[in-house]
């Protein structure tokens, strides 16, 4: 009979004592339960709930089960990194931007206003040094991090009203993500970070003014549509978007290799199909908004100029106040500076 053992950090530990082997010696079968930021029911991220224990499972022979919860289960949505820190719960699926609490740096694994397109971004984390401080920066905080999706541009926000100048942002109750909060901030927006589950009635109270999220396949079944007419794109605050698993690092640390191994090669798998998930599914649904009554509207050049000048102002602060984000930022820019020699001579766009 296979023993199947739920690694709980609990659980992880009386079986490593009991075999005298951290690698779980003498279990043929884990399951690690996942604490989930997104709604299983949600397309590209709430997908991955699905298609990503199918692979580890696969590709494992049965031998690893990945247990998505839905957001609130184990911990709240917003909670679920740092409950993976603290040893609350195993394993988490959300992204870096939801442990920025603990240090604004973070922000720069997961998404970066005005930055790079996907193959850049993939570039800079996988051969331009950024996935190495972002691990050296999580194990820090027990927490073991692995890429496990990567989206395209976001739509830039969820209107009431036509917003025609900067000075008719001030004063908005804006939920907004990441950097691009302090951006907002800057153009005297007032900026809340909220999960996907919690956005809709905020905006149906009047709790929030505003919104964005994430692609236009993603935000439709959320309903912002219902009460807000007005969507802005590009989303120059999210260009591309990283999202991560997360495990606490005691239980990575003691996985057999093999087991490592089939984690990390699913998650690869998964950036590609939510790279190709995001690029295919979005016209659909800006088509099926716009019957719907929604605007589909580009943010005039005027207002995208201000919204580059506030993230300068945003860099050169935290660069100042912040070593970590200092040491990201500057090697980050220096590699999209060289990267920009070949993207100039031979992108089209």
């Amino acid at each position: 009979m296979r023993t199947l053992v739920a690694v709980s950090l609990a659980a992880f530990g009386a079986v490593a004592l009991a075999s005298g082997n951290p690698a779980i010696a003498g279990a043929d079968k884990i399951t690690i339960d996942v604490a989930s930021t997104f709604p299983g029911d949600m397309p590209v991220l709430g997908d991955v709930s699905r298609g990503l224990p199918e692979k580890v499972f696969r590709a494992s022979g049965g031998e690893i089960v990945l247990k998505f919860h839905e957001p609130g289960v184990l911990v709240p949505a917003a909670e679920t990194v740092n409950a993976v820190a603290s040893g609350k719960v195993t394993a988490a699926w959300a992204g870096a931007g939801w442990f920025a609490a603990k240090d604004s740096a973070f922000n720069m694994f997961s998404s970066v206003p005005f930055g790079p397109g996907i193959g850049e971004y993939l570039a800079w984390l996988y051969r331009g040094g950024g996935l190495e401080t972002a691990r050296e920066m999580f194990h820090q905080h027990g927490v073991h991090n692995i890429p496990c999706a990567l989206i395209p541009a976001e739509a830039s926000g969820w209107f009431q009203k036509e917003i025609k100048s900067v000075d008719e942002l001030k004063g908005l109750r804006m939920r907004f993500f990441g950097l691009g909060a302090k951006v907002m901030q800057k153009l005297g927006v007032q900026t809340v970070q909220l999960p996907p589950g919690e956005i809709l009635e905020a905006l149906k109270t009047g709790a929030i003014d505003a919104t964005e999220f994430s692609l236009p396949a993603m935000d439709r079944p959320l309903g912002f549509h219902t009460v807000a007419k007005f969507y802005y794109f590009p989303g120059w605050h999210q260009q591309a978007t990283f999202f991560d698993l997360y495990i606490n690092k005691k239980v990575w640390d003691a996985l057999p290799d093999r087991h490592k191994a089939v984690i990390e090669l699913a998650c690869g798998d998964t950036v590609r199909e939510t790279i190709a998930d995001g690029e295919a599914s979005q016209w659909k649904a800006m088509k099926e908004m716009q019957a719907e009554g929604v605007r589909l509207k580009r943010w005039a050049p005027e207002i995208l100029v201000a919204f580059d000048n506030a993230w300068k102002e945003v860099v050169a602060e935290e660069s100042a106040k912040n070593p970590n984000f200092r040491r990201i930022f500057e090697p980050y820019s220096a590699f999209r500076e060289n990267y920009a020699i070949w993207r100039h001579f031979n992108y089209l766009q």
